[in-house]
């Protein structure tokens, strides 16, 4: 019984010097998941978003679920500020991705999209999300 304790916490140690924390490069890249309409935490994720960019690291967003409703011209009015924050990370370099099913689902067409919004498939997403070293976030 001895032995097995010994080795249960020979194994925990190991375990936990392999097991610390992810840090992020200068330079890997961000993939932000943006499921949410709500205005704050859109905000709070393209901010987020926004000055990672700033910082040299690669973005990417991607409006996925109710997401899509922020990338809809028609929502303009609502998501002005969301809007003109993701025009300035495209101008920037960066990239926002927007969900094709969620897009069907919720009734956005392709011509409903701001300019310069790309809408994924398997390719173009998952080149931006399995980039090596990208870290990923959800809102």
């Amino acid at each position: 019984m001895k032995f097995l304790y010994s080795l249960m916490l020979a194994v925990l140690m190991i375990s936990g010097i392999s097991a610390g924390p992810a840090f992020a490069g200068d330079k890997d890249p961000l993939f932000v998941n943006l499921t949410t309409d709500d205005a704050n935490r859109s905000n709070m994720a393209i901010t987020f978003g926004a000055k990672q960019l700033e910082r040299g690291h690669p973005l990417t967003i991607f409006l996925n679920d109710r997401g899509v409703f922020i990338g809809a011209t028609a929502n303009a009015g609502k998501f002005a500020d969301q809007q003109q924050a993701l025009e300035s990370i495209m101008g920037k370099g960066g990239t926002v991705i927007v969900c094709p099913s969620c897009m069907k689902h919720y009734g956005v067409n392709d011509a409903d999209l701001l300019p310069g919004l790309s809408v994924g498939h398997p390719d173009l997403t998952g080149a931006a999300l399995f980039q090596d070293g990208t870290k990923t976030l959800s809102w």
